[in-house]
């Protein structure tokens, strides 16, 4: 993306298609030259006649011709979202009208903007950190209330401010250490070694929290996801159509029916939940139901929260039990459900199983809101815990994993008087990865790699 700054851009930066407005957005230097040369209003009578931060009303013409009637707004630069010359055409929504505008402004000397150009050239231009930048792209696809105020207040800076906070404090032992590698004939210590293990300690004792809410900061932006487990035939599918008030699942009394994952996404109270129908736990001669079985497995692994359905009639004890250990001893949250107490002969009683079960008669709704109220309660203590700072992008997690490792290593080597080259080596490193979740360190791959996937008008 290298000389992307040069260039004025232009896009529509509304959804495709008709609509009854749409938006056309332009940025860069000749902003305010080309539009001149295609609007009219009485307003403007001259190209300095712009005024920023000012909603001017008049005619897109082409050869006198005129394309539509249109209003245009003005931000004037530094004051912009992208920090230069910024104009947002709104005209009527016809696909004619939007093509014909856009043939206009490239003939005039605009270029068509790339993915994700007008939040780099903000980053560029200092409007935005990287970390900021991402948070646009993950306000743009959010589809609840909670990943909406994640994004908002990841946009507004969040935890960035912290990282950069941390990282000019550790530059500033960096180079205190480095200028002592100036001086190495002599002995001279000018980074306090003591007030550079408490910045250390500072540095995870913040950075801890941050790796720790990624669990629930993906979650968040991705949708919870709940895997709905236990023995065949005990009803798990018809949970799951219950939960989605529809026939998504197929059911049936035949054992082994359900044999591929089924994942659907709902949301409740603001939390977008993805609840996965799985194959039944069992032994099996059956190959494609193997596969199921296999695939429920790995669903396990990947869950927030396991919902584990037994039959109340039919079940095995101690294969509950062990079941839910193995859950637990992952750091799972779960969920039991002893089913079909409508038919019940006597209530099941799990000796040495600190877990609460959950009573229910899925077909007939009843325990269906216990549920539900025991879902919500277990992702509200997450949102509790993680309620200041909280992650949703791996690659901030895997930089923040990488600075803590580091952060370890200056750490355990001024406690074993490692020598001050080894301790710039480490510093270095950390300053990297906290450089590069904010953009002050970057390279053009990086920037490549995170813009690909902004929508065009963004």
């Amino acid at each position: 993306m290298k000389g992307s700054k040069e260039n004025t851009i232009c896009t529509i930066s509304t959804k495709k298609g008709e609509g009854a407005i749409a938006i056309i957005r332009i940025s860069g230097a000749k902003s305010i030259n080309i539009c001149y040369n295609i609007f009219s209003s009485e307003r403007i009578k001259k190209e300095n006649d712009f005024k920023a931060n000012t909603i001017y009303f008049g005619k897109i013409k082409k050869n006198n011709k005129v394309i539509d009637e249109v209003l245009l707004t003005y931000f004037k630069a530094p004051k912009s979202y992208t920090g230069e010359d910024v104009i947002e055409i709104s005209c009527h929504g016809s696909e004619y009208i939007q093509s014909a505008i856009m043939q206009l402004l490239i003939e005039n000397g605009c270029t068509l903007a790339k993915r994700g150009e007008f939040t780099l050239r903000a980053f560029l231009n200092g409007k935005l950190d990287l970390s900021q930048a991402e948070a646009v792209a993950n306000l743009i696809s959010s589809k609840n209330e909670k990943s909406h105020n994640l994004a908002m207040k990841q946009m507004r800076g969040g935890y960035s401010n912290q990282i950069k906070s941390l990282r000019d404090r550790l530059i500033k032992f960096g180079a205190l250490i480095e200028l002592e590698l100036d001086f190495s004939t002599e002995d001279v210590e000018f980074a306090n070694r003591e007030e550079l293990l408490g910045l250390l300690a500072l540095m995870k004792e913040k950075i801890k929290p941050l790796i720790e809410s990624f669990k629930y900061g993906n979650a968040i932006k991705n949708g919870i996801p709940i895997a709905i487990v236990g023995p065949p035939n005990s009803g798990k599918s018809t949970l799951l159509n219950k939960i989605l008030n529809e026939e998504r699942a197929i059911v049936s009394n035949i054992k082994g029916t359900t044999r591929d994952v089924i994942e659907e996404t709902f949301t409740i109270e603001g939390f977008q939940f993805r609840f996965i129908d799985t194959a039944g736990l069992r032994k099996t001669k059956d190959e494609i139901e193997k596969i199921g079985i296999k695939k429920t497995y790995q669903k396990i692994d990947e869950a927030a929260i396991i919902i584990y359905v037994f039959d109340i009639n039919d079940f095995n004890s101690n294969q509950v039990k062990e079941d839910i250990i193995s859950f637990s001893s992952k750091g799972t949250e779960s969920i039991l459900l002893a089913n079909k107490t409508d038919i019940a002969k006597k209530k099941v009683n799990i000796k040495d199983l600190d877990k609460e079960i959950i009573y229910c008669s899925i077909i007939n709704n009843e325990g269906l809101e216990k549920i539900q109220s025991s879902i919500l309660q277990r992702t509200k203590n997450w949102e509790n815990i993680n309620q200041d700072f909280v992650i949703t992008n791996q690659r901030h997690f895997e930089a923040l994993t990488n600075t803590l490792k580091s952060v370890e290593l200056v750490n355990n080597g001024i406690l074993s008087n490692k020598s001050g080259e080894l301790l710039a080596i480490d510093i270095k490193e950390a300053l990297q990865y906290l450089g590069e979740i904010t953009g002050e360190i970057t390279n053009e791959h990086l920037l490549d790699s995170i813009f690909k996937d902004f929508c065009i008008g963004k």
